[in-house]
């Protein structure tokens, strides 16, 4: 009797949970008066509309109030989220955007990759301070040594110009060549970014994505890469670069174990 009990309890919950999340389909359960049931539908939406809303306010900005209602309504409905948590709606609703959400009619094209930039920032914002076990020198040499990139920055890249648009421009096609930049928090927890070239983001990536490289061995082999017939060039050039990462705070220093 009791497993039934709680059985039916489920199913109530489910039913109920169900019309919330798409009350266009899914009917109410069937003893609450409607009136009553308004009450959360409102209560529900609303939440979530206007923590997204101060969540991601230049996309906000940018979307006149009946679209962002029928975008939330969309993202309410469809999205399975993977995590309980309020604080973590922002991410479900980037994944939603990026990987889930089919184009519609009235979409603005630069709509996923805003949205992610924007849930950088408070990420980053709200990242706690990272706990590194190696051994930083902040005066070591970054050719020679190990530059050691911060954890709280982060290489990214678009095909629209994200850090330029607002509610009175919005491009609508994207960059002829795609967009690199490092985003980042200072000691003073601000959130800055520093737009890369070419060259900048290779030399990002390869420290990012193999922390045994010196400063010398990513810049020789971007020389490489490029075929520059002056890899002495390209390194000289990259050591100013290192040097300009080190005083924002992107790099910590040179590393050792």
């Amino acid at each position: 009797m009791a497993e039934d009990s709680a059985n039916a309890f489920s199913d109530r919950q489910i039913e109920f949970a169900a019309h919330l999340r798409d009350p266009d389909s899914r009917p109410a359960p069937a003893d609450v008066e409607d009136r009553r049931m308004q009450i959360y539908r409102d209560l529900f939406f609303n939440n979530v509309s206007s923590f997204l809303a101060n969540s991601f306010r230049v996309l906000r900005s940018c979307v006149d109030d009946d679209a962002w209602d029928t975008l939330i309504r969309d993202f309410y409905r469809d999205h399975a989220s993977r995590s309980p948590l309020f604080t973590k709606l922002s991410k479900e609703f980037v994944t939603y955007l990026s990987e889930e959400r089919q184009p519609q009619p009235g979409d603005l094209p630069f709509m996923s990759e805003l949205a992610h930039y924007e849930w950088v920032e408070v990420e980053l914002i709200m990242s706690p301070d990272p706990q590194i076990d190696a051994v930083i020198d902040g005066d070591g040499d970054l050719l020679d040594g190990r530059p050691m990139l911060s954890p709280l920055a982060w290489g990214l890249s678009y095909a629209y110009p994200v850090h330029e648009i607002d509610k009175n421009n919005q491009p609508t096609a994207p960059a002829e060549a795609k967009l690199h930049f490092v985003v980042y928090r200072n000691v003073d927890d601000e959130v800055k970014f520093v737009k890369l070239n070419v060259v900048s983001a290779r030399l990002f990536a390869l420290l990012d994505t193999d922390p045994t490289m010196t400063g010398r061995d990513a810049l020789n082999m971007i020389a490489e890469e490029l075929g520059h017939q002056q890899p002495d060039v390209v390194v000289a050039g990259g050591l100013d670069i290192l040097q300009q990462w080190l005083d924002l705070g992107i790099v910590l220093g040179t590393k050792s174990d």
